[in-house]
């Protein structure tokens, strides 16, 4: 591979890199926000508007995972985690420092919307590592085990295992921390394993389209992987 085109993949690696970071910031912001999805008539949803971009996070581990491989899809997993905490920690400071007078939003109302952003991030971060690595090695283990082949098993045999651990996970610990209502804990689980599934069976076709292009612009073979530092 040519230089000028490994920078250009480095450049799309940052991209996704950043897009993955943003996701998962806003889904641990976002989370006290809770709706409801009538699909179809046949189940409706009921499920905190924090898991929309957390499906996202799991579509770009995917896509760097066939790309650039496993190093480098656990290597934007930690940076997340960095990205995380350092969220956490201004907005500590931000709750901490008193508001004036005649301040928009006052010391209450920001307490209310982001005073347990500590705890759904701690509860995020322990979910987000079982399922995020969880997700990436199941991914690896059946591209080795297909040679490859056959994208749509590894996209959804790792999402649908990793994403039942992360809402079991998150979805308990915010139980546990008082956050959410224990007679709704089984009510949230399957809301939110079920809504994930469905997502990831969705996303599926995007999955195919990314490294369909991917494999196109870098001309690369089924199954080979690009590394920007060779």
């Amino acid at each position: 591979m040519s230089t000028d085109l490994k920078k250009r993949a480095f450049f799309i690696y940052m991209i996704l890199a950043a897009l993955f970071i943003a996701s998962l910031v806003a889904s641990n912001l976002i989370f006290k926000k809770f709706f409801y999805w009538d699909f179809f008539g046949l189940y409706t949803f009921e499920i905190s508007v924090g898991i929309l971009p957390y499906p996202i996070t799991f579509l770009i581990t995917d896509s760097i995972s066939e790309i650039y491989g496993k190093k480098r899809a656990n290597q934007v997993v930690t940076v997340g985690i960095f990205a995380s905490l350092f969220t956490l920690l201004i907005i500590l400071v931000s709750d901490a420092v008193p508001a004036i007078d005649n301040s928009p939003i006052g010391n209450e109302v920001f307490s209310t919307v982001f005073g347990s952003t500590g705890i759904a991030v701690s509860a995020s971060m322990i979910a987000y590592l079982l399922a995020q690595y969880i997700d990436i090695s199941i991914y690896h283990f059946w591209k080795k085990l297909t040679k490859g082949k056959h994208l749509w098993l590894r996209n959804n045999f790792s999402t649908f295992s990793s994403q039942f651990v992360d809402t079991l996970a998150v979805i308990g610990l915010l139980s546990i921390f008082g956050e959410l209502p224990w007679d709704k804990f089984w009510v949230l689980v399957l809301s939110g394993f079920l809504f994930k599934v469905i997502v990831a069976i969705i996303d599926t076709p995007l999955l195919y389209i990314i490294v369909y292009g991917f494999r196109s612009y870098f001309n690369l073979k089924q199954g080979e992987e690009i590394d920007f530092l060779k």
